[in-house]
């Protein structure tokens, strides 16, 4: 299965992130992007790809350790940004992002040791918001995202999420995001409910 670690805002903080992104749709040319599920708003830490069945309880017992080692940290949703000249708009980030970072080192480790080949980019919190095929002069979106600021949260758990890919072939089809499983922040943190 296709996986990843992650921190999954909240329902109000997405609310909010949906207005923004309403209105970023409603900007000309908005169509020749291809905007992302609310449903699947997410900051990754760690992208691990294809995982074996056998991989996951080491994988996970290892992200449970990172999530206790870790405590609950402010976090909310800011601004925006591009990557690859308009391939990729993004939200933001403003709080800790130190123990964020932090919490993404521990992750990208957890699936090293697990046995996971991973490779080691330096970490960038972002929530993608749309993508485009082509290269897209997306700074008007970028310049509008730029005085939003959501409210701030307390994260108080990694996520463990699965990338379900397209497999209809019909164009415009996104991929479904699945929380697998989530481990508290925290030195009492234990492991949260499983999605079944």
């Amino acid at each position: 299965m296709r996986l990843f670690a992650a921190v999954l805002p909240p329902a109000d903080v997405t609310d909010e992130l949906a207005s923004a992104a309403g209105a970023l749709r409603r900007l000309p040319g908005a169509d020749r992007l291809r905007w992302t599920e609310r449903a699947g708003w997410h900051f990754t830490l760690a992208f691990y790809g294809e995982v074996d069945d056998g991989t996951v309880p080491d994988l996970s017992a290892r992200l449970e350790r990172a999530a206790r080692r870790t405590e609950p940290f402010p976090l909310a949703v800011r601004g925006g940004g591009q990557f690859g000249h308009g391939r990729a708009l993004w939200a933001g980030a403003e709080g800790d992002l130190r123990t964020l970072r932090l919490l993404a080192e521990r992750a990208e480790a957890a699936g090293r040791k697990a046995g996971l080949p991973l490779e080691h980019r330096r970490y960038r919190a972002h929530l993608t918001l749309a993508r485009s095929r082509e290269p897209l002069d997306v700074r008007p979106y970028v310049d509008a995202l730029d005085g939003f600021a959501g409210r701030p949260w307390t994260v108080g758990e990694l996520a463990l999420v699965r990338s379900n890919l397209p497999k209809s072939g019909v164009p415009g089809e996104r991929p479904r995001y699945e929380r697998v499983a989530g481990w508290e922040l925290g030195a009492g943190g234990g492991c949260a409910e499983a999605a079944g």
